[in-house]
């Protein structure tokens, strides 16, 4: 999908995150997820830990669709090295179709999560971008539960959720960084092998182009078979 790039756009800033100090965290990541709407391809779920007490802010980072393709490779490893901790996880399509966007997004979340955990550091407090919680683990069973039972508890610090905070919260844009240029190096990964469904291009998602391959060829293993592909 092409960036929508433009010095117009207003630079995400700590501004924010900042405001939780006040509640006594001290280490913040912001989450937010790529590839949700897709046909194909995993669902992506990043993750960037900032320290409330020194963080400085970094120039250049964007919501990920705001930004091109040759500017988000650049700005990754800066938000890496910038972040206090960084990670991605992943949902493939196996587990979209048997658990749900939603289950699958706190799949992937689930992963990232632990991955930041694995390197020494616990987040106070989750800020994530849109209006709902897919992150917090459900208490109920489920078959998500069953399928990450050597994942859980997952994700046990508070959540905060902020419409748009893909692009007015700096941690959340980092986060947004990561998850893409994650995800795009997949799709780009998998494009070798079925050239035809054009994801060095699309990335997965629904254009007419891609409709019409699964039409006449039909879905591959990467397809998320329980979506309406055609």
């Amino acid at each position: 999908m092409p960036a929508a790039t433009g010095p117009h756009s207003t630079a995400p800033t700590l501004r924010y995150e900042r405001t939780f100090r006040t509640q006594g965290f001290r280490f913040l990541a912001g989450v937010d997820e790529v590839g949700r709407g897709a046909l194909a391809g995993p669902v992506s779920v990043g993750m960037s830990v900032i320290d409330l007490e020194g963080q400085k802010s970094l120039s250049g980072v964007r919501d990920s669709k705001l930004i091109s393709p040759a500017e988000r490779e650049r700005l990754e490893p800066l938000v890496r090295a910038w972040s206090v901790a960084s990670s991605v996880g992943h949902a493939s399509p196996a587990e979209i179709d048997a658990v749900g966007i939603i289950g699958a997004l706190r799949l992937a979340g689930t992963r990232a999560w632990l991955q930041v955990l694995a390197s020494g550091i616990r987040p106070d407090v989750v800020l994530l971008d849109g209006s709902h919680n897919w992150l917090s683990p459900v208490p109920q069973a489920s078959l998500f539960d069953d399928d990450a039972a050597g994942e859980d508890p997952g994700c046990d610090a508070p959540v905060h959720t902020k419409v748009k905070a893909d692009m007015q919260c700096l941690s959340v844009a980092a986060a947004s960084v990561l998850a893409k240029v994650s995800r795009d190096a997949i799709m780009r990964e998998l494009h070798a092998d079925y050239p035809d469904y054009g994801w060095d291009a699309n990335k997965g998602y629904a254009t007419a182009s891609h409709r019409s391959v699964i039409a006449s060829a039909g879905p591959t293993q990467h397809h998320r078979v329980s979506w309406r592909l055609v």
